[in-house]
């Protein structure tokens, strides 16, 4: 896989869900504290989202870096927008700030029935 025809397979990831969690390992078995508790958030909040495990795939990885000019990973992105890491999800959790994200993008209301915060 090429530099080009990875961030067409991010793109593409991207807008064909609504949630995407780009981290180390996967969501059953997290490769790193970071990728872990943004997954155990997603979790809690029952939010649907496809992990993509960045260490099974460099270009992917690389990719994801250069697709955000982010440098970290876990990156996740909501309805096609980049939300953050982990510091940025941690703290827009803690503010109220994810949840009324999640409210905008129609998110929160899909799935509050199933929600249990």
């Amino acid at each position: 896989m090429g530099r080009n025809t990875a961030l067409e397979t991010i793109k593409s990831q991207i807008n064909e869900n609504e949630i995407v969690l780009y981290m180390k390992g996967t969501r059953e078995a997290p490769q790193c504290g970071f990728s872990s508790a943004v997954t155990k958030l997603l979790s809690k909040l029952k939010l649907p989202f496809k992990d993509v495990d960045v260490l099974e795939n460099k270009e992917i990885r690389e990719g994801t870096k250069e697709f955000t000019d982010w440098p970290t990973i876990p990156q996740l992105y909501m309805k096609g927008e980049f939300v953050g890491g982990h510091d940025i999800v941690r703290e827009a959790h803690k503010s109220g700030e994810l949840e009324q994200f999640l409210k905008d993008k129609g998110l929160l209301s899909r799935y509050q029935g199933k929600r249990t915060c």
